[in-house]
């Protein structure tokens, strides 16, 4: 089966294909361009937006080989979503805290004036100088194109159910340290999010206005990357580090990928590293392959499950590193 990763790899981007022979090939592109999120677009299987480092959103229509501008030219965007229900749409969110739309493909985009009025003195995040707060997530639900949930890092949870004309203040049972915050592939009602207060991971079954946070058999709290499976949204997936400085260390993060069904959660091994000492940064779901899920760990390589999560392969491929996201189609 072909497949294509894209991942974030410093100041390029690492891009993966999969041949029907079963062989990898690996290219960097976008060479000197800090990528901080990308998103691919559900209604055009070609299409992947980017969000950058002082450079606004790139736009490739052909899965990543080439890029233009899409946008924004100057800011920094460090989450964007594209939406499953509306065609056309797309939500960033900024450093400093800022939520732009654009509705007719990335062509045009204009500021949610109303998220400006969001801002609380305490978004402040400790993990960038000079320590300014971001919009680390955005989440649009697959069935209203107004329902939006924005994550902003050492901060809040927050909700539209308008399209971003008004905003519904942090969420109660949310992570305030947002890391991850995304909706079920089709189903409105649920959201799942990792995060580094809390539990370390939290879920909403009411399309982000209520979360709850489920500690049994988490045994350490710094969550990161949060997916589910495309046919049964209470089957969720987190990965979870005792703490940041072992998260984001090189080698040590002792970290777990846990699994959920909306109860306890257990830790996953069936040939996984027992911890794993790189992150996983990234958790992805296939959505024409229910039980499929997917673990691209801060050292560039990509374990698969093909059985939710009881048994894993290394995928004979690395990216090189995996940074702060990885899409695939």
């Amino acid at each position: 089966m072909n497949r294509i990763f894209l991942s974030t790899n410093g100041s390029r981007l690492a891009r993966a294909e999969c041949a029907e022979n079963g062989r990898w090939a690996v290219e960097l592109v976008l060479d000197g361009v800090a990528v901080r999120c990308m998103a691919a677009d559900p209604h055009n299987p070609n299409k992947v937006f980017a969000g950058t480092q002082g450079s606004g959103v790139l736009r490739s229509e052909d899965r990543g080989k080439t890029w233009q501008p899409s946008g924004m030219q100057g800011q920094t965007v460090k989450s964007i979503a594209v939406s499953p229900a509306e065609p056309g749409l797309i939500v960033a969110g900024t450093k400093p805290p800022g939520v732009f739309v654009s509705r007719d493909g990335g062509h045009t985009w204009s500021e949610l004036e109303s998220f400006r009025r969001m801002r609380r003195w305490f978004w402040r995040s400790p993990a960038e100088k000079p320590f300014t707060a971001y919009v680390q997530a955005i989440a649009l639900s697959p069935t209203d194109s107004n329902v939006i949930v924005a994550g902003i890092e050492a901060g809040a949870v927050v909700r539209s159910t308008d399209g971003g004309k008004t905003w519904q203040p942090h969420r109660d049972g949310a992570l305030r340290d947002c890391h991850s915050i995304t909706f079920h592939a089709s189903n409105g009602d649920w959201v799942y999010e990792g995060g580094g207060t809390g539990a370390g991971a939290a879920f909403s079954r009411d399309a982000g206005n209520t979360w709850t946070q489920t500690r049994q058999g988490l045994d350490r709290h710094y969550g990161w990357a949060a997916a589910a499976d495309p046919a049964r949204p209470e089957v969720m997936y987190v990965s979870v580090s005792p703490g940041p400085m072992k998260a984001h260390s090189a080698g040590n993060a002792h970290a777990y990928i846990f699994r959920s069904t909306g109860d306890a959660w257990e830790k996953l091994g069936g040939g996984l590293p027992q911890p794993l000492n790189d992150m996983p940064y990234a958790l992805l779901t296939d959505h024409e392959a229910p039980g499929h899920v997917y673990a691209g760990l801060s050292n560039g390589d990509v374990w698969h499950s093909a059985d939710y999560g009881d048994y894993w392969q290394q995928l004979p491929v690395n990216v090189g590193t995996v940074w702060t996201a990885m899409i695939m189609f």
